[in-house]
């Protein structure tokens, strides 16, 4: 159940919750039923079925009534319409807002619009037509997204590893880095870089008045932090797959999860930034991290991770280079994904339109 696009089969979706031992309690569905999932109904979790199968129990079955004036694909429409979601959120009970239940009394005691069963059909044959209109742009703005991460990552991983001088290259005898520039130095981590130590209780002074940095999931006041300088790199050792890596614009307390660590031999940390979200430095923290449940890498490992040291001067003119490359590539991602927003906010209102009657779908066949 997605709040995007309503009921799907599990095949269809990349789950990565894991499947229930048993299936005992779960709700039979056929196509053409309502189904929704009472605590995300709030986000638009619902819709209706195309096909049969079985569903949680957590999520609540509805069937229309025999012989009643009921287009699976213009109600599908509607309930999902914003309108309606927020109907339904303004009666769903709950002491959370993430944790708002929709009870079936509540629920159909919903008032809902029930144009003659021609006019559905008219009506979600239109949607079809245009949502699959605006899908389309939006599913290509996506692959754009994609291409320029792509071409984003691929432009520091040449600057970062090869240089901007076209140099001669010498096997730098590592499995990860493969040929560098002959005048670069090849080391690992554990000789050129330091790491915080020494956790501090944030509700401790002076401490209660920096800035918390805490970009991943543990949050807590309570939990130990780690004093972080400003200029220095904050990496997350919590799925390095994802390559969180930044530099610290002032000083502040980092998250227990994160690193805060600096160049013992006073190299450009915006060099070091961007070599660690180049594919060398990724490859190997992502393979290090996989043997775990909760993929993390810690010090020991980090430590062994390949590092490449050109001259300071040339750390600093490619740190110069990609700044420049990297904000022109993220100006273009922005401008892709704004895109996409007002796509979805045209389709979200196109919808709601034309479930409401506001638009004469006939005229616009």
């Amino acid at each position: 159940m997605s709040h995007l696009t309503g009921i799907t089969p599990r095949s269809e979706k990349n789950v990565t919750m894991t499947a229930a031992e048993s299936l005992d309690g779960y709700r039979l569905v056929d196509a053409g039923d309502l189904v929704i999932n009472t605590m995300w109904a709030w986000m638009g979790a619902l819709g209706v079925s195309k096909q049969a199968g079985i569903v949680s129990p957590a999520y609540g079955v509805y069937r229309p009534r025999p012989n009643a004036a009921f287009c699976s694909g213009f109600y599908d429409y509607l309930y999902r319409s914003t309108p309606y979601v927020m109907e339904m959120t303004r009666l769903s009970r709950g002491i959370w807002s993430s944790r708002l239940r929709i009870y079936p009394d509540v629920f159909l005691s919903m008032a809902i619009p029930v144009p003659p069963l021609e006019e559905q059909r008219a009506i979600a044959d239109y949607l079809d037509r245009e949502t699959s209109r605006i899908d389309t742009l939006i599913k290509e703005q996506q692959r754009l997204i994609t291409m320029l991460r792509e071409r984003r990552s691929a432009v520091i991983t040449h600057a970062a590893t090869r240089g901007l001088d076209n140099a001669a290259l010498v096997d730098s005898k590592n499995l990860y880095l493969g040929p560098v520039p002959a005048h670069w130095t090849v080391s690992r981590f554990s000789r050129e870089m330091d790491v915080n130590g020494g956790q501090v209780d944030p509700k401790e002074d002076p401490w209660i008045d920096m800035v918390l940095v805490a970009p991943n999931h543990i949050q807590g006041a309570d939990s130990g932090k780690y004093m972080a300088g400003a200029g220095q790199i904050l990496y997350s050792k919590i799925r390095p797959a994802l390559n969180k890596v930044a530099i610290a614009v002032e000083d502040c307390l980092t998250s227990a999860d994160m690193y805060a660590m600096s160049s013992r031999r006073n190299d450009d940390h915006r060099y070091l930034m961007y070599f660690m979200l180049a594919h060398p430095f990724h490859a190997f923290v992502t393979l290090a991290s996989l043997r775990v449940k909760m993929p993390k890498i810690n010090r020991d490992e980090l430590g062994e991770a390949p590092l490449l040291r050109p001259p300071l001067d040339e750390q600093r003119r490619i740190a110069a280079y990609l700044d420049e490359q990297t904000a022109k590539i993220d100006t273009l991602i922005a401008e892709a994904e704004g895109f996409i927003d007002l796509a979805r906010e045209r389709r979200s209102a196109l919808i709601t339109a034309a479930v409401t009657g506001q638009i004469d779908v006939r005229e616009a066949a």
